[in-house]
């Protein structure tokens, strides 16, 4: 029975995660569950596995949340330092990390340190800390599996396979909800628009990301670092049918790629249950139902931000930092009306000319990088 810990339990991965532990009930229990602020949902499922601690995130839910599972055995935490101990408990075997943001960052450290098996489902882990999570990963002997479609269809093609083989890395890209959309219309784009995502249900953050492209950007930092592959052969393209989710190019000319239907839950599972695999799909995957798959190459003139997440990559350092921490106020301010779809871009830009750089930076240099990325953004929205 493996015991796991659910960071990030009210969201789209974790609730996925749980659907998978009550398909398996022989296979998983759950100790822990951590949320940031859906109290009332964290408690019920608090109550429906049994789970030993909760924690919520956002403190002022504390007293709500403990007035409600009075009366159980179920310990009730709140705040960052109480995530950090649940990532570390030993009465845990594996974390699933699916926090939204820089949040993720240092519960991830904290649970390589006390040699947890991690499913991360928190890419903002790698695009931040990449270099000093999968050095001290490798260091502890603690092993990483991506959560992401695109990094775990990655992980398969390359079962078997000897690295000194590949050539390429080839990431798909619905191209988000704004695909169809001239680049002249994108200045007047609504939040509600650019959530309309074709293929995937996720996140409003992370579905904002991929009108963007800010994700893909983000998902070729994390395979470089998953992966140790350099960036110039780490390849995006546009594929509008979501049905492959990611190739390999070998050297000999061959390319092996995954394929199934848009749906989370098969990602999870293979990074829950490998080496083994589910015993069957949670949706039946036919490829007759798709006879037509498409492939382009993105606009980088409509898409700037995958060409800021490479150069980003390149620079190194505290860069991918900034660029994620001002895009998270960004996005969080386009949601709520208060900027336009273009400052997003614009906000990156001018916290990534501004911020201090620091080339070889420590856990505490990403959280100072981190919090000047969002003074600079704030700085820059306020001004549109």
């Amino acid at each position: 029975m493996e015991r796991l810990s659910i960071l990030g339990s009210t969201g789209s991965i974790g609730v996925q995660t749980l659907d998978i532990v009550r398909r398996n009930p022989e296979r998983f229990s759950v100790t822990a569950l951590v949320a940031h602020s859906r109290w009332e949902e964290l408690a019920m499922q608090a109550r429906e596995f049994g789970v030993e601690r909760v924690v919520i995130g956002d403190e002022r839910h504390y007293t709500a949340l403990k007035d409600t599972l009075k009366g159980t055995n179920i310990e009730v935490l709140a705040g960052s330092d109480a995530i950090l101990d649940i990532a570390r408990d030993e009465h845990c075997d594996t974390i699933v990390n699916s926090l939204v943001g820089y949040s993720g960052l240092h519960p991830t450290y904290a649970a390589i340190e006390a040699g947890k098996r991690i499913a991360l489902a928190n890419k903002e882990t790698l695009v931040v800390g990449g270099d000093i999570i999968m050095s001290r990963a490798k260091e502890r002997g603690v092993r990483i599996m991506p959560i992401d479609s695109e990094h775990s269809a990655i992980m398969q093609c390359l079962e078997c396979e000897r690295r000194e083989s590949v050539r390429n890395l080839i990431i798909t890209c619905s191209g988000g909800a704004l695909r169809d959309l001239p680049i002249e219309a994108l200045s007047a784009v609504t939040a509600a628009e650019a959530l309309r995502h074709p293929q995937w249900s996720m996140g409003a953050k992370i579905t904002i990301d991929s009108a963007t492209l800010v994700n893909k950007g983000f998902e070729v930092i994390e395979a470089r670092w998953l992966f140790d592959v350099e960036p110039e052969r780490i390849k995006v393209v546009i594929h509008p049918q979501s049905i492959v989710h990611s190739m390999v190019e070998f050297t000999d000319g061959s390319v092996k790629a995954q394929l199934g239907s848009a749906d989370m839950h098969t990602p999870i599972s293979y990074a829950l249950l490998y080496p083994d695999r589910a015993r069957e799909p949670m949706e039946q995957f036919s490829i007759l139902d798709h006879p037509t798959l498409t492939f382009a190459a993105p606009d980088r003139v409509k898409y700037p931000a995958l060409d800021i997440a490479y150069d980003c990559l390149r620079r190194g350092g505290t860069a991918a930092c900034v660029m994620n921490g001002s895009n998270e106020v960004a996005v969080a301010a386009f949601l709520k009306g208060k900027c336009g779809y273009l400052d997003i871009v614009g906000a990156i830009r001018y916290a990534l000319d501004n911020a201090t750089f620091v080339a070889h930076p420590t856990l505490d240099d990403y959280t100072a990088s981190n919090a000047e990325a969002h003074m600079l953004a704030e700085r820059y929205l306020s001004t549109r």
